[in-house]
């Protein structure tokens, strides 16, 4: 994490930042966050991720106070006060009031934080596992992108201990939803799935922006509901999230694939890159 932090509408040393002993939001999991990419000091799709926040924070009954622009203009004024020139920034909206253990403290009703990091090293195929039940698809927060995270680490760790980088999770159907913090895709005859919001999986920027992208490129994808059986046979597998761009998968559990990145894998990827390209740090610097 870098040297300076935002906390509700203040540049601070990380060690001048101090939160409630008492907060209700990080005791109970109660807020929401977004990680935007930083491109040349510029956040990327920042519109998304901003509507995205609003929409999760109204589920979860967060009256978020501040606008578009206000949040833009502090996202911007964090990354000028860290130099980052690539990286990532986290947002989050952090229920600061609700249940008994809150403090009487003069804080306000959400608590504003966000913080910078350099950008993970996530480069070349993937080793995926499975995990069951991972998701639930017909919870009503499904697909909120909520700070209660510990379910994700938890599956991730029990991953990392059998050689694996992350897991593909399943929800109460046995259907395909995501990876722990990536959405997934796979191909068959040069087709591309991906499982529906309704599989109980999160609405990524990144998905939303190959899902936009791809067909104006000539390659089909559908949303769709479909198994493990059907992973194991896809002809390709790939990520997407905000950290990893387009990132092939290897392997699932012991099956391999043959050809990584396969050919329509790579071609997405080369959408993906131009996107950056033609919306990036360029455009935004105009604004």
């Amino acid at each position: 994490m870098h040297k300076i932090v935002f906390h509700n509408g203040r540049l601070q040393p990380i060690a001048d930042v101090r939160l409630s002993p008492g907060q209700a939001g990080l005791l109970n999991g109660w807020g929401v966050f977004s990680t935007v990419r930083i491109y040349e000091g510029q956040p990327f799709a920042f519109d998304y991720h901003f509507d995205r926040l609003m929409r999760d924070a109204e589920k979860l009954m967060l009256p978020v106070p501040y606008t578009r622009d206000q949040v833009r203009e502090a996202v911007v004024s964090l990354i000028n006060a860290n130099g980052l020139h690539d990286g990532c920034m986290r947002v989050y909206f952090v229920n600061n009031k609700s249940a008994v253990w809150a403090s009487d403290e003069p804080f306000p009703a959400i608590d504003w934080i966000m913080y910078t990091v350099d950008l993970p090293m996530r480069v070349g195929p993937v080793k995926l596992a499975l995990q069951e039940n991972g998701r639930q698809a017909l919870h009503p927060l499904a697909g909120t992108k909520v700070i209660s995270w510990l379910q994700n680490v938890w599956v991730v760790e029990k991953a990392h201990q059998r050689g694996f980088e992350d897991a593909i999770l399943l929800n109460e159907f046995g259907n395909v939803t995501e990876a722990t913090a990536a959405n997934l895709f796979i191909v068959k005859k040069g087709k591309v799935l991906t499982p529906p919001l309704s599989a109980g999986c999160l609405a990524g920027v990144s998905r939303l922006i190959l899902l936009e992208t791809a067909p104006k490129a000539g390659v089909e994808v559908v949303e769709k509901d479909f198994t493990a059986d059907d992973l194991f046979g896809a002809d390709e597998a790939f990520i997407t999230s905000t950290t990893r761009q387009v990132q092939p998968i290897s392997q699932i559990e012991e099956h391999h694939f043959k050809e990584t990145p396969g050919p329509v894998t790579a071609k997405l990827a080369e959408v993906f890159d131009q996107y950056v390209k033609e919306h990036g740090a360029a455009k935004l610097a105009a604004k």
